[in-house]
């Protein structure tokens, strides 16, 4: 059978799909950057890096945009499918994601950073960009990563428990106001009810995953499935044997960790142990 024809040769990639619709309605209208910048009361910058695909904005400037160019909810449909697509991902989390995705429920050890499920932007930025990224690549990789925060929020989101090790906790970002940003943001996560934080103090010693981050998924079919990660790669495990060692190594230590309210004092200490930016 001979393939189909694509009936408009635009892009099936919905995040550069979004990009080239901004470009043709905006074309359509006549108007310059600038000009809609002007019109719509936002820096045209931003409608610069919108066409660009190097960000996707937020829902009010794209449901204002649907109403500018006369396209009621057109825009907003494709801002929804570029922000869904998991190819903005790197192709190693892909797989993960997919699992993550239908997850019901969610468990994690963090032994050096938070996890992605629980970082600001600007945590986020920092740590992406020690890591190498830089411009575009980098701001998409930010983006990416705090969208995935939504999977936490709504009310049929999974339960998910985070062990934290005081080291990560201990660990500060350079810019002063956006760790305690993160701090605030951590307090107020853990304040939901689908969401448990622990703490695990350095004085309990060595244990059995001092050597790597692990998210553990349980899936539909009643499966548990591990991804471990270290600071240069990651590995999904599916096999049985090793994800019950995995746990069994986790459930120990939750013993050792503080108190879900423990640790909220914990992190409010430290909150207050850290010094306000004198910009403020």
């Amino acid at each position: 059978m001979p393939q189909r024809r694509l009936v408009t040769g635009r892009s099936q990639e919905p995040r550069q799909r979004f990009a080239e619709e901004l470009r043709k309605l905006r074309a359509e209208k006549g108007d310059s950057l600038r000009q809609l910048g002007e019109r719509m009361g936002w820096d045209w910058s931003l409608f610069g890096k919108l066409e660009k695909g190097e960000t996707l904005g937020g829902p009010e400037v794209v449901q204002a945009l649907d109403q500018y160019y006369g396209t009621p909810g057109m825009l907003l449909a494709l801002w929804e499918l570029a922000r869904a697509d998991r190819t903005r991902f790197r192709v190693q989390y892909r797989r993960y994601m997919e699992l993550e995705a239908e997850a019901t429920s969610l468990w994690h050890f963090a032994v050096s950073v938070l996890p992605g499920l629980l970082q600001t932007p600007g945590y986020a930025r920092e740590l992406l960009a020690a890591g190498g990224l830089r411009g575009d690549e980098l701001e998409q990789q930010v983006e990416a990563r705090v969208g995935r925060r939504e999977l936490l929020e709504g009310d049929e989101a999974p339960p998910f428990r985070s062990i934290v090790s005081e080291a990560v906790l201990r660990t500060p970002l350079r810019d002063t106001g956006e760790w305690r940003a993160q701090l605030e943001y951590l307090l107020a996560v853990a304040e939901r009810s689908g969401v448990v934080l622990h703490v695990l103090p350095l004085s309990v010693g060595p244990h059995g995953l001092m050597n790597a981050t692990v998210m553990f998924l349980r899936l539909l079919d009643g499966r548990t499935v591990a991804y471990m990660e270290n600071g240069y790669r990651g590995h999904l495990i599916e096999e049985n044997s090793p994800v019950d060692r995995l746990q069994r190594a986790y459930d120990a230590m939750r013993d050792l960790a503080l108190s879900p309210a423990e640790s909220r004092k914990f992190v409010l200490r430290l909150l207050e142990e850290t010094p306000c930016d004198p910009s403020t």
